[in-house]
């Protein structure tokens, strides 16, 4: 085959596009220039876009003998992703830009592009699996799987992907750990193989979410009320600097009230409020989620899952089902309650180690308990 190998700059892409030469395609890097501006972000930025690591993709080609290009996708991944990040907050949701990125920029733009050009797949350096095995009509159906190392495990950001992006995607380390992979990377002698993996959101290279949306929205003061009493007990300079589930931060003159902690529960942009509660006000166990992603054919009935709401959270039981009316909404009803669940972020949902779908969370609650019930 013919394949785009997505170099980020990092250990990971790096072998990953190592182990689709080894495997005898055609190979060839490409980095993404997602920023307008690389070349002022600083060598210590912990995000992987920057003006250096294109520079360390370029000679892990180069030791490789592939050729290497960058493509210019700042101006999609500044709409499709960036603003997409300012408006989910400034609505008072809480969305996962890696999430964005991967449907929009590397499973769509990346693709598409790869496939005009007469490529016939793409590889990334993610960790996950894809599993093919013989469906019933004979033919050949690929799943997407977790990786085997659990604490890199990202499957979690590749649910938005579909059947049709899955039958043209690699992803060569799923069946490695990490420590391996840098093992690996050191005997191929790249310069990359102890190199920081990236963290955060790589558009926000200090790290400072709040201040960075604060540089783009303005300051919008409103009230921080307390949601039991409806007590204005304190103030704050933008509500789209919280998400539930928060403690610190608020800025309140008491942390505490009758000596229990306060928690964001609830952040209502129309108001520019930000509600506070006890801990008890964060469990939720229905989840409505839209924009559903199924990564092989959609549940016709209800259906056992495992589902996880953050890319490192743990995974609950649950049961599933999409929405009689509308194709794109599902409802996913927990056994166990999850603290601080937000609208704006994604529910995966997994039969076993297999990905079935995703969708983002719309609204939460919880099912009505009978007196006296925990």
């Amino acid at each position: 085959m013919r394949v785009v190998a997505a170099m980020s700059g990092g250990v990971d892409s790096a072998v990953a596009a190592a182990r689709m030469l080894d495997a005898g395609h055609e190979v060839v890097g490409v980095h993404l220039a997602l920023s307008r501006s690389a070349a002022t972000l600083r060598e210590s930025a912990r995000g992987c876009c920057t003006i250096e690591d294109a520079g360390d993709a370029r000679r892990v080609a180069d030791r490789l003998g592939i050729p290497f290009y960058v493509w210019d996708m700042a101006e999609r991944f500044q709409r499709d992703v960036m603003d997409d990040f300012v408006a989910e907050y400034r609505a008072g949701r809480t969305p996962n830009p890696c999430l964005r990125c991967n449907e929009s920029i590397k499973f769509a733009a990346l693709l598409d592009k790869a496939l005009a050009l007469g490529f016939d797949a793409v590889a990334t350096g993610h960790y996950a699996q894809v599993v093919e095995r013989v469906a019933a009509d004979g033919g050949v159906v690929r799943e997407l799987h977790r990786g085997v190392d659990a604490d890199k495990d990202q499957s979690y950001v590749l649910g938005v992907l579909d059947a049709d992006q899955l039958s043209r995607a690699f992803f060569p380390l799923g069946d490695t750990t990490k420590p391996r992979i840098r093992e690996e990377a050191a005997a191929r002698g790249f310069s990359v193989a102890k190199k920081p993996d990236s963290y955060d959101i790589c558009f926000i290279a200090d790290g400072d979410t709040r201040g960075w949306l604060t540089k783009r929205l303005g300051e919008q003061p409103g009230e921080i009320v307390d949601a039991g009493s409806g007590e204005v007990v304190g103030t704050h300079q933008g509500a789209y600097g919280f998400t539930i589930g928060q403690r610190r931060g608020l800025g309140l003159d008491r942390s505490a009230v009758d000596g229990d902690p306060r928690y964001v529960v609830g952040v209502d942009a129309p108001t520019n409020r930000v509600l506070i509660g006890t801990s008890d006000l964060l469990g939720v166990d229905l989840l409505t989620a839209d924009h559903a992603r199924w990564c092989g054919p959609a549940p016709t009935s209800e259906v056992r899952v495992g589902a996880q709401v953050r890319a490192h959270g743990e995974e609950v039981a649950a049961w599933a089902r999409v929405d009689d009316t509308d194709p794109e909404v599902v409802h996913v009803r927990l056994d166990t309650r999850l603290r601080g669940v937000a609208p704006g972020q994604s529910v995966v949902l997994y039969e076993g180690t297999r990905v079935v779908g995703s969708a983002t969370i719309a609204a939460t609650s919880r099912q009505r308990v009978a007196q006296g019930a925990g």
